[in-house]
């Protein structure tokens, strides 16, 4: 049973700087328009067994108000964040996101269930989810998509649409001043489940994989 087992569906659909340095040449991955086929696999550094996680992205979007974009992470009408372990998920009231590219960071702590959003360095009100609950391994790490079930039946209406780049996950919560330096382009300790700088990609469909310097 997905519920009970935990399983990270981490249908990433924006992504993040977070350790690459001023000057340096990242992937960044660009989805043009909305369609069921175009995505990306990336392969992580270890086991998504996870009692605690930090999730950081950069996103430049211009979808529509309204489009469900984030199954992991979601956009609600682009002003309300929440992300899903399993069953019912966590909403946070944010501004909307746009054209301007936007550094988003999610926190969770399973000892505490504390959980946060943070939107260019700025932290949100902290909510309690999933206390003593884990992560476990068996997830899968896509971007661009909103899987329906666990893999596969994707819906062109819940695709994301725009540029990412920089996803990075860490295996703790990061302390607020660590986002706050992550949004400002500073280094902290890299991200040692998901790598941006050194993440294999797959890509599919009308995904372009794009080279840029910082």
């Amino acid at each position: 049973d997905l519920t009970e087992e935990m399983r990270l569906w981490v249908s990433l659909l924006l992504a993040a700087i977070s350790t690459a340095t001023a000057g340096a040449t990242v992937k960044s991955l660009l989805f043009p328009s909305e369609t069921s086929t175009s995505y990306v696999d990336l392969s992580p550094l270890k086991s998504l067994t996870l009692s605690a996680f930090t999730l950081c992205m950069r996103v430049a979007t211009e979808v529509q108000v309204g489009s469900p974009v984030w199954k992991v992470l979601k956009v609600v009408s682009l002003s309300r964040l929440s992300f899903y372990l399993s069953g019912d998920g966590v909403y946070f009231s944010v501004p909307e996101l746009g054209a301007l590219e936007t550094h988003v960071c999610f926190t969770w702590d399973s000892q505490s269930g504390a959980t946060a959003v943070y939107l260019d360095g700025r932290k949100s009100l902290t909510k309690i989810y999933k206390k003593v609950h884990v992560v476990r391994a068996g997830g899968k790490v896509l971007l661009g998509q909103d899987p329906d079930n666990f893999l596969g039946d994707f819906d062109a209406q819940q695709s994301f649409v725009g540029e990412m780049y920089d996803v990075n996950l860490w295996d703790s919560a990061l302390s607020p001043s660590e986002i706050r330096d992550l949004a400002s382009g500073r280094q902290v300790q890299r991200a040692n489940v998901i790598d941006w700088a050194t993440v294999q990609v797959q890509s599919h469909g009308e995904v372009q994989v794009l080279s840029r310097e910082l």
